[in-house]
């Protein structure tokens, strides 16, 4: 297989940093670009919808215009590493920087529900739409691309390099919430400070793009066009054809991922303000330690990964995560003296999740690899992603701890994956050693 060969057990290089650092960087930017809508929630939910609606249902809305993104991610994500297998890594890798930095600009300049009344949302929902598709080619892109330049033993390392670029993203979003809040006034931000994160988004985009013009090919997929090895029939009817396993494997450990991220990072600040009425400055500087401590995570969890394996280290990461969970939420619901230590505590436990992408490049060949690995988290991701915000939403009229429960029923998945990769683990080291013997 491509990342056995023996050029793929050498060290890191420096070049092999500098496309770590060029495609993390990039990544990170275009993030922000997706996630940014999130930490205005409450504000958007005020402004795009009518006066008159209850607070609870205009933020169902809010949340579910949010959703839309991530459910139009599957076909953005077909269609790019549809072309990225035939075609090249880099090209669509470029590509969806553009797809992400102009319809955040427009978020920027949109008319609200007082303005030009039920256009407004409709509006926010068709920038919301372009917005997953760009994204998702650009996640799987990231994963493959990086994947293939790196040496196979620090393949982890380098996946997790990735994920943590993309909660870095999220960092970025957190701060600059947490720098409106505390600049302006509620009123000011009602009144045009909102605009402000998704101007600079646009900005952001563009400089990413043009990072990424100093990225080169991957070798992986230069050799196969060199031997004209690359898919003869389409590259998701292939995947589907031959690697369903494979599939099903790489939809668990995203819908690991999707909702670890959604619940404990992307949804906990807008929680604890409606829940427990926590000031927004208090719950954005919480999440931004968090986001730090899931950032280390990460690479923590590829690093393992490389060393102990796969399945290990999903098991030690899924007791932890399911632990945290209870605590940080038990916690908030008794008395929030603790935000700022056990938040922090949830973020790095929610590292696990850059053991994911590991999982899903293995299982998939290097001819149909972007497609594989697209499909199954695009489409996976969708549900977990975008179903996440609208039963967390209805949940929470009934029980305020529903983000714990919802996380440690995740935290099952997670174990039984664990489980798997361990056994199936075993089981390859044992016919190594039975036709070597």
């Amino acid at each position: 297989m491509d990342t056995h060969s023996p050029e793929q057990h050498r060290p890191l290089n420096r070049q092999d940093c500098k496309t770590l650092f060029l495609a993390a960087l990039g990544g990170a930017l275009e993030f922000y670009d997706f996630i940014i809508f999130v930490f205005f929630a409450v504000v958007l939910g005020k402004l795009f919808f009518p006066p008159s609606m209850p607070d609870w249902l205009s933020q169902l809305q809010t949340f579910g215009i949010f959703a839309a993104g991530y459910l139009a991610r599957p076909l953005g994500g077909i269609v790019m590493a549809h072309f990225g297998d035939l075609m090249g890594r880099k090209r669509m890798f470029t590509l969806s920087i553009v797809l992400m930095a102009l319809p955040t600009l427009a978020m920027g300049m949109l008319p609200t529900y007082h303005d030009i009344g039920m256009a407004a949302p409709l509006l926010l929902l068709a920038m919301r739409i372009l917005q997953g598709a760009a994204i998702g080619g650009e996640v799987p892109g990231a994963w493959v691309f990086v994947a293939e330049h790196a040496p196979a033993r620090h393949t982890g390392f380098a996946c997790s390099v990735i994920t943590a670029g993309l909660t870095i993203g999220i960092l970025l979003g957190s701060l600059i919430a947490t720098a409106i809040n505390l600049a302006f006034s509620p009123q000011q931000i009602a009144d045009w400070a909102w605009r402000v994160p998704f101007l600079v988004g646009g900005v952001f985009g563009l400089v990413a793009m043009q990072l990424r013009q100093w990225l080169h090919e991957t070798p992986v997929f230069a050799e196969m066009q060199a031997r004209k090895a690359l898919s003869e029939e389409l590259p998701l009817k292939t995947v589907l054809k031959k690697h369903k396993a494979a599939v099903a494997l790489s939809m668990f450990v995203t819908w690991f991922l999707a909702i670890s991220i959604v619940v404990a990072i992307l949804m906990a600040p807008a929680y604890l303000q409606k829940q427990f009425g926590l000031p927004a400055v208090d719950t954005l500087r919480a999440n931004s330690l968090a986001i730090v401590a899931l950032t280390l995570g990460c690479l923590v969890a590829g690093v393992s990964s490389d060393r102990l394996g796969s399945g290990p280290t999903f098991i030690g990461g899924s007791l932890l995560l399911g632990a945290s969970s209870y605590a940080f939420y038990s916690s908030m619901a008794a008395h929030a003296g603790q935000l700022y230590t056990l938040y922090p505590l949830l973020g790095f436990s929610v590292g696990i999740v850059g053991a994911v992408p590991l999982v899903m490049v293995r299982a998939f060949p290097a001819q149909v690899r972007f497609s594989g690995l697209s499909f199954s988290y695009n489409v996976a991701y969708a549900f977990a992603g975008g179903l996440t915000p609208i039963l967390l939403s209805i949940w929470l009229k009934y029980d305020a701890l529903a983000p714990a429960y919802y996380l440690m029923l995740q935290c099952l998945i997670g174990l039984l994956v664990g489980c798997y990769l361990l056994f199936a683990g075993k089981r390859a080291g044992s016919s190594a050693l039975a036709q070597e013997g």
